[in-house]
């Protein structure tokens, strides 16, 4: 059984759902831009961009820190941003809606404390957090055995 800490710990599991809606997104963005905009070449070479940065991002969540949730909150914003104003002006929705069902996962709770529990640390004992040894007994005797 392997020591909890190690770096080949598994990551939690909204996470790893995290890291797959961003990969579904991006293959949606990028599948629909290249079907809807072949014949305008800066905006397939834009998309196609995107497309891959939505990639890299997805492998950065992968490490589950709380530095790339913000991350990943941030940019899933502007793209959600950029994709509600381009499809009110030309009508293109792309990976816009994808966008917007990943932020309001990233935006959960549960997810929120996923990312802001360190990878690789241990839970904090009594003496991690300065109590005394009455303390830990009296906190381990009214939380239950």
């Amino acid at each position: 059984m392997p020591a909890h800490g190690t770096a080949r710990s598994k990551p939690p599991a909204v996470v790893s759902l995290v890291t797959r809606l961003l990969l579904a997104q991006a293959g949606a963005c990028a599948a629909i831009g290249v079907g809807y905009s072949r014949r305008n070449l800066p905006w397939l070479v834009l998309t196609v961009i995107v497309a891959m940065a939505v990639c890299g991002l997805a492998v950065l969540v992968r490490s589950g820190g709380h530095g790339t949730w913000l991350t990943a909150i941030t940019v899933e914003s502007a793209l959600v941003a950029v994709g509600l104003f381009r499809f009110a002006y030309v009508g293109y929705l792309g990976g816009t809606l994808l966008a917007i069902i990943t932020l309001g996962t990233l935006l959960h709770p549960a997810v929120s404390r996923a990312f802001a529990a360190m990878p690789g640390e241990p839970e904090p004992t009594a003496a991690d957090l300065g109590l005394t040894d009455e303390a830990a007994e009296l906190g381990g005797s009214v939380a239950g055995p």
